[in-house]
This record gives C-alpha cells, structure tokens and sequence, in this order.
C-alpha cells in the first residue's frame, strides 16, 4: 500500500515538472491551445464598423492571426483604452451590433469581467481593454478555454462593471442589453431617433446608459455636476413642452432623479413609464482627484465616534455589573436575613428570660412526670 501511494505522489509530481501534455497528441477531449501565428497590426476592423468612433480614443487598437493545434484560425482585436468605464462602453456597443443579427446575444460575467459569446465572436473587456475573438464559424469549447486565457493575462483594473448600471431597475437583467456611453460629446451611438435629446448639452462630462425593458426603453444620463444637471432639466422639460405643442413624439415619461435625467420611452402608457422611473435610486459618490481637505475633520469624526463608542460600551458594562450585584447582594441579604429571623423565633420559643436559659421547675409535680422526681431512699 505504501509503495503504491508512493507511485502515486511520483506521478503527481512528475506531472506537474514536466506540465500539460501537447494538444496534439492529447486526447481528443482535450481542449486545443492557439498560437499567434503573425505579428500585432493596426486594428482595422473596429474603426470601419464605426465602433471607435463617437469619443473613443484608444490607446491602441491592434489585432492578430492566432492558430490553434487543429487547424483553427481566427483574429484577435486587442485594444487598450484609457478607463475601464470606456473599455464597458466598447463591449456594449459591439454586442448591440451583435444583437441585431442575434436577438439572444446577452452580456454576462463569463469572459473577462463582462463579456458575450455569437456565433462568429466573442469579446470581453478586463480593466481598460477590450478583447474580440472572431472570423470563425462554430464556437467550440477551445475558444472558450482561448477566451479565458487570454483574460487570465489581462490586469483586471476595478475589476466591476459601471456603478450607472447598477443603478437601472433590476440591474442582472438591465445588464444583459444594456448600451453604456462614458463621457460622451453626443447620444448617436445609442441610435435612438428622440427630438427631446437634442436639448442635452453634455460637455463631455456625463454618462448614459438604455436599457430595454420589454417594448419599453429607458435611458437615464447622469450629468457629473449639480449645475450642469439643472440646466440640462430645463431646457429638456421645455422642449418636452414645445414637442406637445407640436404634436410630435415625446418621451412617455422624464424625470430629474439627483443628477440623473431619466427617460422611458415607447411604454405602453405613463403609468408603466413612471413605476420604472419610481425604481431608479441616485447614489452620489464623492472622489477628489487630489487630496481631500477635510481628511483630518473625517479623521476627528471618526476618534470621536470610536472613543464615545468604546465609553458608551464601558458604561453599559459597569451598569450591568452594578445592577447584578446589587441583585445579588440583595438576594443573600434577604436570605440573610430569613435566617436571622427564624433563628431568632427558634430562641424566642426556649426562652423567656431575656435570652437567658430557665429552669423551669414550677410545673414538675408528681402528677405531671412522677418518673422524673427523685425517689426516697430506703
């Protein structure tokens, strides 16, 4: 037994020495490993789709033949952008096209941080990159396995998705369809056909996201500035106003919620429009881009709050402990002093003489106990 566990443990480590065995004499189940197999040129198909377009800036855009043990070929589109919220907005976008051939097509938490699977791709982002496998015809489980490795090398950055997504109602599923813009100049990669957007005025600091919900849509735009936000909400509720008039189409329902603008349209009536709106939450978050000046005033904040913790938990404490012996105390008193009084009863019935033990002779008579008298002697 010990010899055959030995054999074992030498087998094991062998194994591990030596690594994977080659995918071409492998078993057949066994997943393929791909190779580049030419050298990392400028990108091109993303810019002739259009995708690196609407504010996108890479930093760079290249792509590259990859080969795999069985013969399979397929481009890698490797780009590497300057935020992770920009490299979210390139995945969406691209899945958006993607959905227009496949309606199935879902962004999940499978490749990379977040990414989706088609028939002829599938892309990913991780960090401030973005990764697109594609040109091949079935999607097997070696470029799944391809996938993953290739994320495995990537820095995962925030390692999350956009906070603004999390944001829209039931945001797992929002997720799956949802197209995202980080900063942008205008609303046309999100291809919606509204009068009432032409009265945003971005400056390049907001964000948006739309998100699907049956036949209804919903776009929220979250304005960076309080300010910028209140512009924003007036002139978007004059135009509103103006469309009325005019009898053109308007938004089913708009509302300010903090900083975000918030718009539903195609509902099936205002009502279904504002129970969306009413699930939208606005969650401010508050980061200087130096250091922040009231670091010691939070600093003090928190002493106090921990000091007056701590003595309200001692206080607590000693409270706890007084009133449990003074219970206590309490108790044995009161046993104490049961026992003083029965024994003081138990005395107080032997005696009548001030505490002091009697003799009591007047009640021995011959008639009472003649066994206890002294007897004549002879």
């Amino acid at each position: 037994m010990r010899q055959r566990n030995l054999a074992k443990v030498i087998v094991l480590l062998f194994s591990l020495i030596i690594g994977p065995v080659d995918s071409a004499t492998s078993q057949p189940n066994q997943v393929a490993k791909f190779k580049q197999s030419g050298r990392l040129n400028p990108s091109v198909s993303l810019k002739e789709e259009g995708f690196l377009n609407g504010g996108l800036e890479p930093v760079s855009a290249q792509e590259a033949e990859y080969l795999s043990s069985n013969g399979v070929r397929v481009m890698v589109d490797i780009v590497r952008l300057r935020q992770d919220a920009e490299a979210y907005e390139l995945l969406s976008r691209v899945a958006a096209a993607a959905r227009e051939k496949d309606p199935k097509v879902e962004i999940r938490p499978e490749y990379g941080t977040a990414g989706f699977a088609a028939n002829d791709q599938i892309a990913f982002f991780r960090g401030t990159s973005f990764i697109r496998i594609r040109n091949f015809k079935r999607n097997d489980a070696s470029l799944n396995a391809f996938a993953k490795d290739l994320s495995d090398g990537i820095d995962k950055g925030e390692g999350d998705i956009p906070v603004l997504i999390k944001h829209l109602p039931t945001p797992e599923e929002a997720q799956k369809n949802a197209i995202y813009l980080s900063t942008f100049a205008d609303l046309n990669p999100l291809g919606l056909q509204q009068a009432v957007l032409s009265a945003i005025e971005s400056g390049g600091n907001a964000d948006a996201v739309l998100a699907a919900y049956g036949p209804s849509k919903m776009l929220i735009v979250e304005f960076n500035t309080p300010q910028l936000a209140t512009d924003n909400d007036k002139r978007i509720i004059a135009r509103i106003h103006e469309l009325w008039k005019l009898g053109q189409p308007a938004p089913t329902a708009y509302r300010r919620v903090g900083n975000y603008s918030v718009f539903v349209f195609d509902a099936p009536d205002e009502q279904t429009a504002k129970q969306l709106i009413d699930q939208v939450k606005y969650e401010q978050v508050v980061q200087w881009l130096g250091d922040n000046p009231y670091i010691y005033k939070e600093a003090e904040e928190r002493y106090i709050n921990t000091t007056l913790g701590v003595l309200v938990a001692v206080l607590k404490a000693s409270g706890y402990a007084l009133i449990g012996c003074l219970g206590l105390g309490g108790l044995l008193g009161g046993l104490l002093f049961t026992y003083r009084r029965a024994q003081q009863k138990a005395v107080t019935a032997f005696s009548d003489a001030g505490g002091m033990l009697r003799l009591n002779l007047d009640d021995l008579t011959p008639e009472t106990n003649p066994s206890r008298l002294l007897q004549d002697r002879n």
